[in-house]
């Protein structure tokens, strides 16, 4: 560990890739190596598997740096955090006086309480027991959340409607050629998407993973249809492409 530590900080110190970096421009690479364990643990390689905790550790490591370099705290701040944490919250094995034979669910109902305990003096949200994770993922649970106290549309098509109006507020924000603007907007459109998927009853995570899994196989389709006519992607015309396309929707029928 310390040795990881130190080429951390040399890193830092050497490498002009690594001293651009910023906390927020780091997590799009927490939350892909959280996916790559993810795939990893599923498939059973155990060298990958190896490497990818390596993967995901480093940037626990490269944040606990950069949160160093504040003076805010480093990596052993972070484990005597994570580690009285856990010891708080197991007092069933941790304290001999409260020890306990103790189900699984009586764990998880005893890990809660702890939890908003600990919020206690805080400002808190029923939104915020909704778990971070998946964007999609997270858009979906909020507005159940939110809808279980009627703040909802009453039926599909109101929120249908909505969708429309947050398309054209996109549109205007595209006319005004204004970024922060377009971001909002953008936002705006896929969080009303999913609340219309949410009214249909379906789930917006694996509707789009269907997709993607649509797109990539009719994708796979046309590279193999180049190669069959001795070309490559790079070089076929767009009409080409859409051409095979065509072919791959009526040939890889579901």
């Amino acid at each position: 560990m310390e040795q990881l530590l130190a080429v951390m900080r040399e890193l830092r110190e050497k490498c002009p890739w690594d001293q651009q970096q910023t906390p927020q421009s780091l997590t799009q690479y927490a939350i892909e190596e959280a996916y790559e364990v993810e795939a990893a643990v599923r498939e059973g390689n155990i060298e990958d598997i190896r490497d990818e905790l390596g993967d995901l550790l480093l940037q626990v490591v490269f944040q606990s740096q950069m949160y160093s370099e504040q003076n805010a705290f480093d990596f052993n701040d972070v484990v005597k955090a994570i580690t009285q944490k856990m010891i708080r919250r197991h007092p069933h094995v941790f304290q001999a006086d409260a020890f306990l034979q103790l189900s699984s669910d009586d764990v998880a109902v005893l890990w809660q309480q702890i939890k908003q305990q600990e919020k206690q003096g805080k400002i808190q949200s029923r939104l915020d027991e909704v778990k971070h994770g998946p964007a999609i993922q997270q858009a979906h649970e909020i507005q159940k959340k939110a809808a279980k106290i009627g703040f909802d549309f009453p039926n599909v098509n109101d929120a249908f409607g909505k969708l429309n109006e947050e398309l054209s507020e996109l549109q205007q924000a595209m006319q005004n050629q204004n970024s922060d603007e377009i971001f909002d907007e953008f936002g705006d459109c896929l969080f009303s998407l999913i609340n219309v998927g949410r009214k249909l009853g379906l789930s917006s995570e694996m509707a789009l993973l269907s997709t993607i899994h649509k797109f990539k196989t009719r994708f796979a389709f046309i590279e193999d249809q180049a190669l069959q006519h001795h070309k490559t992607v790079e070089n076929m015309t767009l009409e080409e492409m859409d051409q095979l396309w065509e072919q791959a929707k009526q040939q890889l029928k579901k």
